[in-house]
């Protein structure tokens, strides 16, 4: 028999029916009336049907907003006319969502090829079925004016990335009291007075070795690598911060290149990477050990604030002497508590629960033997009834004869004498002599 699952939106439960149509097994179908209105009412005795949570969830979505979305395509298919489904995924997260769209939309996607980094602009959208969310295009275009050199990074990203450059057991931990730090820049820029300025305010013992580079321009991966390499041999350098203020992504392009990462994976001195602001990301966020929003991030995360420090010193300090404290009212308390006991007030009674002992045990003693020669004269006398009761001269004593034959046998049988034998009696007392007549 076949089986086909059939579902009802209308706020009922599934229902099971077979090949003829009929239910079997099924649920017995709710009203919605009978449904809860919000999530927050549904029980276990009470639940909403899969379709009821996929409809409201579809009728959420619809009420979000048009967008415009950039990625880059890594999976499209244009066969079927007016229409045209494709995967984006982000240009630095390994994130990616479903796009679909027709006609209009479709005739402009099928000039496109994978690999391509594009703007889409849609709507998100839930397929019911299924409950996937997708994005449902109406609009696509390339991407401009930069878009060839950001797919050349993206295509050295993944380059490094398989090369094991990024990976998270390469990563070396900052120390968290740095004596030294080696800070690469630009020179007289703001991200210098940014670090140093901040890193004196919280950690004031530190010292820098700042060196001067090209931040931006040709110049820039081979003054970068150089500085870099000369911090790391320096040993008296506990961690480097490559620092950059904001700008445009091909102003920041130098900190992309393929010379500066390797250059930063190799470093074994912790590295942090400090370029442009917030969302401004390049290649060497990667590689580095750690990657700070902003200069200033990077003087936050680089030393500890030394009034949080001294705070965490007078708490442990505070702590240590109320246990120091504690501990020592504990000892007196026990000393005393020894000083008071009735063993030293009072010596003797230390004697009276050994002696208690001794009077339980000689009872003890006392009634245990009683109880064992008791036990033994009983067991006497049961034997030696035994004996009495098993003893030929108890049969004698009540008036009966033991008749032997003259070589002393007993005779049981009068068979087995002749006449003329002699036998001999024995009664009670004494003893008779006769023969077999």
């Amino acid at each position: 028999m076949n089986w086909s699952n059939g579902y009802q939106t209308n706020g009922t439960a599934p229902v099971i029916e077979n090949a003829a149509g009929a239910a079997v097994g099924a649920p017995v179908p709710r009203p919605a009336d009978q449904l809860p209105r919000l999530a927050a009412e549904t029980t276990a005795d009470n639940p909403w049907p899969v379709a009821m949570l996929s409809q409201k969830f579809h009728m959420a979505v619809e009420r979000w907003p048009a967008a415009w979305i950039c990625g880059q395509i890594t999976e499209i298919n244009t066969r079927r006319a007016g229409s045209a489904y494709m995967t984006l995924r982000d240009d630095f997260e390994d994130v990616a969502i479903s796009v679909s769209g027709w006609r209009t939309f479709a005739t402009k996607a099928a000039g496109f090829r994978q690999g391509d980094r594009v703007v889409v602009h849609g709507k998100a959208d839930i397929w019911v079925k299924q409950t996937r969310l997708s994005f449902i295009g109406d609009d696509i275009r390339k991407i401009g004016t930069g878009g060839g050199l950001k797919e050349q990074i993206d295509e050295l990203r993944r380059k490094l990335k398989g090369e094991g450059l990024f990976d998270a057991d390469r990563k070396v931990p900052i120390p968290e009291f740095p004596s030294c730090i080696g800070l690469i820049c630009a020179p007289q820029a703001r991200a210098e007075g940014d670090v140093i300025t901040n890193v004196n305010l919280r950690w004031p013992s530190v010292r820098f070795k700042v060196i001067h580079a090209h931040v931006q321009g040709p110049q820039c991966p081979p003054d970068i690598v150089n500085a870099i390499r000369t911090l790391d041999a320096d040993p008296e350098v506990d961690v480097i911060i490559v620092a950059r203020g904001g700008g445009a992504f091909e102003d920041l392009i130098g900190f992309s290149d393929e010379s500066v990462v390797r250059a930063t994976a190799a470093c074994v001195t912790p590295i942090i990477s400090a370029i442009g602001h917030e969302d401004d990301w390049t290649l060497i966020d990667l590689a580095a050990d750690l990657r700070a929003s902003t200069p200033t991030d990077a003087a936050k995360k680089v030393v500890p604030d030394v009034r949080e420090q001294l705070q965490l010193i007078d708490n442990a300090v505070s702590r240590m002497r109320m246990r120091i404290g504690a501990k020592v009212d504990n000892e007196i308390r026990l000393v005393e508590g020894y000083a008071n006991r009735p063993s030293l007030t009072r010596p003797h009674t230390m004697l009276e629960p050994h002696q208690r002992l001794i009077d339980d045990a000689r009872r003890r003693m006392d009634i245990g033997l009683r109880r064992i020669v008791d036990d033994a004269s009983l067991t006497v006398e049961k034997l030696h009834a035994s004996l009495t009761a098993l003893s030929p001269q108890s049969t004698l004593d009540r008036g009966y004869a033991v008749v032997q034959t003259d070589d002393g046998h007993v005779l049981d049988d009068p068979t087995a004498v002749h006449a003329g034998e002699p036998l001999a009696i024995t009664l009670r007392r004494g003893r008779l002599n006769a023969t077999v007549s």
